[in-house]
């Protein structure tokens, strides 16, 4: 609900995206008293100008977003990944997986941003104890050991136990608390669009390692998929500025005709790749979440679901926390949240970073090993299930919600 007066809460969440407002969701739907605040109105946040992009939601993640009553406004406009097929480049072997694999369920939706934002502002809407604030923005903020006190351009004054910050890699929170973040940027970008085409894509998700960089065509509802494109930064520029007739035939060329012919739909992004990760996610009265705690390659489709298990770990933390009358901002508590989830963000992110630097490299014996790889991992069942797993996010000590169960 909209709030315009000073209020206490349990939690302020700095940042209304996707990992803020998952977050206030997750922990208003278990009864704790939530603000969110941020710097864009929700009527600006769900329009597609403001991100056209799309998300891979890992299965694991989306037994989270039905166990929080967040998914049935997606029914419609979400698209299951009902295979994955990884190629590289002219090489015949390619990576096949399937859900038939491992069950009978989707390894993963394909979901627009806007969309997943627009039914998460419609569960924020229908709980009284989640106090959406915005546009707002924090002029000051202090942290003691017993609370941590906000005031907002908007005149408001919060107090709060716990402060959540959801404000994306450029936290300026995470600045604020002193947190070393080493980052650095991989000499590429990423380039975002949409496309019409004529045949269907069956569901099917490709990943083709091309020698100008990976090739992403993600299935969307309908004859539409969305496109990943990294390419060198040097070349970004000149890619964004060609004609929309020129960029539609540079695309026809990568995807090929297996789905006939392609148009563009709709505008195109480009931003800048790297990987950041911060020393350490808590500090006094403060954690981070999301962007705010990491940033990984985009070549896995993992950075979404990353900051998504984050929160399912942090919900689970801190409801038990309350439950048992503890004090949900001690450092006790939010300890056991930084313990949960370092490891596995640091190995992602290792990860999804040598995976980057494997497949951007055209050297032809590095060629020739990971398409070797390709194929035996394809023979291999055993293998197959291991990497059809971390597609699913159902590998590791996960949390409840992530198993589509209650905390």
């Amino acid at each position: 609900m909209p709030d315009h007066g000073d209020i206490k809460v349990d939690i302020a969440i700095i940042g209304g995206g996707m990992a803020g407002l998952t977050a206030a969701c997750g922990l208003a739907h278990y009864g704790l008293e939530v603000a969110v605040i941020d710097a864009a109105s929700p009527p600006d946040l769900t329009h597609e100008a403001y991100d056209g992009r799309c998300s891979a939601i890992a299965f694991a993640s989306v037994e989270m977003f039905r166990a929080l009553d967040i998914w049935s406004p997606l029914e419609e406009t979400a698209q299951p990944i009902h295979e994955i097929r990884v190629s590289d480049g002219a090489s015949p072997l390619f990576l096949h997986f399937d859900e038939a694999d491992v069950g009978d369920q989707p390894l993963g939706q394909m979901v627009e941003n806007r969309h997943l934002r627009q039914a998460l502002f419609f569960r924020a809407g229908q709980f009284q104890n989640l106090h959406q604030i915005a546009p707002a923005r924090p002029l000051s903020i202090s942290r003691t050991d017993h609370q941590a006190e906000i005031v907002l351009s908007n005149g408001q004054h919060l107090a709060a136990r716990l402060i959540i910050a959801a404000d994306g890699r450029n936290s300026s929170l995470r600045a604020e608390a002193g947190i070393l973040t080493p980052q650095w940027r991989y000499d590429q970008a990423g380039i975002v669009a949409s496309i019409d085409h004529e045949l269907p894509h069956c569901g099917i998700a490709h990943e083709r390692f091309l020698p100008d960089g990976p090739f992403a065509i993600l299935p969307l509802k309908g004859n539409r998929s969305s496109l990943v494109w990294t390419v060198r930064a040097d070349c970004a520029e000149a890619i964004m500025a060609l004609s929309a007739r020129g960029f539609e035939a540079e695309v026809q060329k990568r995807v090929g005709d297996f789905l006939g012919k392609v148009s563009i739909a709709g505008p195109r992004w480009s931003y800048p790749l790297g990987l950041h990760m911060a020393e350490r996610i808590i500090d006094r009265r403060l954690c981070l979440i999301g962007d705010a705690a990491h940033g990984i390659h985009p070549i896995a489709g993992q950075g979404l679901n990353m900051g998504l298990r984050d929160i399912a770990a942090l919900i689970e933390v801190l409801v038990e926390a309350a439950r048992r009358g503890e004090d949900i901002g001690s450092p006790f508590v939010l300890e056991r949240y930084q313990r949960w989830r370092r490891t596995d963000n640091v190995t992602l992110a290792v990860v999804t970073d040598a995976l980057n630097r494997l497949f951007s490299n055209d050297i032809a014996p590095i060629r020739q090993a990971r398409d070797l790889g390709l194929g035996l991992v394809n023979k291999m069942p055993f293998l197959k299930r291991f990497f059809i797993s971390h597609a699913r996010g159902t590998v590791g000590h996960l949390p409840r919600l992530l198993k589509g169960q209650a905390v």
